[in-house]
């Protein structure tokens, strides 16, 4: 085998992809701020226990880890940035009110998230802490909407779930953590035999109520035929309460509900939604509400947010058009330097054209050129 093939699911991010990922991943930063988030960089890798405090099995399982050289301790590369963020919230800004932060970086993965997935997506995602009330949750799926409609892509649909729906269904089991992830995994993949077996124990209420969950997707009126066949309690009817409300405020926006997802990490409680595209492999954004993260950095507060990979982003969203570029020859001539200068001052693409290089071309496909006219420099179409 060559020293040069990368490692499964790692690539190379040639030229004009690179350009593509980067445009969008600065309209994601520029939407982002528009609705006044502040960004943060959190580091690639921390000491393990606390990059992986709360976050459950999954990530662990997820997360690349190390020895650091200098202090010997086990240290772990990131594979999601929310506890991370979660953490700064909590330690380091400590604010009292509302904060929101947004953030872009690549995170590692041990394993692909699925056949042609990446294990270096760059994940890009965006946080509310310190409101408990859906208007942060409407806030958040805004700002997904919008951060994908700025990738350009069309045809965007809302899928949308809620953590407290089973919770209320099994709060009164005695589940150990293996069986309820168990129970969680057959719910996601609708696997009716299989919860079957899973729930033989429990009550014969509980065994119809989670065979009916599997049948409950589709769009509005699933949300009324769950509150007719599911085990009335007042956090089930406030799930779906705050479902039909969310959903009342999409308007345009193809909106479906599937009560049994419960795909994505663990400490999603409450609201749930993923954002689909016709031909995209897979949901482009999830998100959601998940009050607990901060709970292990000693700071309980509410927090709801979403994440992406650009790059998955970028795969799903129309080529845009290169920005045309100018050709200018390369001279010892103080006034071509100057005009060169003031060009890319104005935030046009000058390439010069090294001497022997003449007939080359690369991604800028240069439309016009510099050309010496009467003593003066001037940009003409070529």
């Amino acid at each position: 085998m060559s020293a040069w093939v990368l490692p499964d699911h790692i690539a190379d991010v040639l030229p004009s992809e690179a350009r593509h990922i980067e445009e969008i991943r600065r309209d994601l930063l520029d939407m982002a701020r528009c609705y006044g988030y502040e960004l943060v960089m959190p580091p690639l890798l921390e000491h393990l226990e606390s990059l992986l405090s709360g976050t459950g099995e999954a990530l662990d399982l997820q997360t690349f880890k190390l020895v650091d050289q200098l202090s010997g301790r086990m240290m772990g590369l990131r594979a999601d940035s929310t506890p991370q963020v979660a953490r700064i919230d909590a330690h380091l800004l400590n604010r009292v009110g509302v904060t929101r932060l947004c953030y872009c970086g690549p995170v590692l993965h041990t394993r692909p998230g699925g056949p042609h997935a990446s294990r270096e997506p760059l994940q890009f995602g965006a946080e509310i802490y310190g409101h408990a009330g859906l208007e942060a949750d409407l806030e958040i799926l805004t700002l997904a909407l919008d951060c994908v409609h700025a990738a350009q892509v069309s045809g965007i649909g809302v899928d949308m779930a809620d953590a407290r729906i089973v919770h209320a269904l099994l709060k009164d089991l005695s589940l150990s953590a293996e069986q309820l992830a168990l129970l969680h995994a057959a719910l996601a993949a609708k696997d009716a035999s299989e919860l079957r077996v899973l729930s033989r124990n429990a009550p014969v209420a509980v065994q119809e109520a989670l065979q009916a969950l599997v049948q409950l997707y589709g769009d509005a009126r699933v949300l009324d035929e769950a509150q007719r066949v599911l085990p009335a309690s007042p956090e089930l009817l406030l799930a779906l309460n705050h479902l039909r409300w969310l959903a009342g405020h999409l308007d345009g926006v193809p909106v479906s509900f599937d009560l049994a997802d419960l795909r994505g990490y663990a400490y999603y409680t409450g609201t749930m939604f993923s954002l689909y595209a016709p031909g995209a492999s897979g949901a482009l954004a999830r998100g959601g509400r998940y009050d607990e993260v901060g709970s292990v950095f000693g700071r309980k507060r509410p927090a709801v947010g979403f994440s992406l990979d650009a790059k998955a982003l970028a795969t799903a969203a129309a080529q845009r058009p290169l920005r045309a570029a100018i050709r200018a020859p390369w001279r010892e001539d103080a006034a071509l330097r100057s005009a060169i200068a003031a060009l890319r001052r104005q935030g046009e693409t000058v390439v010069c054209v090294l001497p022997g290089h003449e007939s080359e071309v690369d991604e800028f496909q240069c439309d016009r050129e510099l050309s010496l006219v009467g003593g003066q420099w001037i940009v003409k179409t070529i």
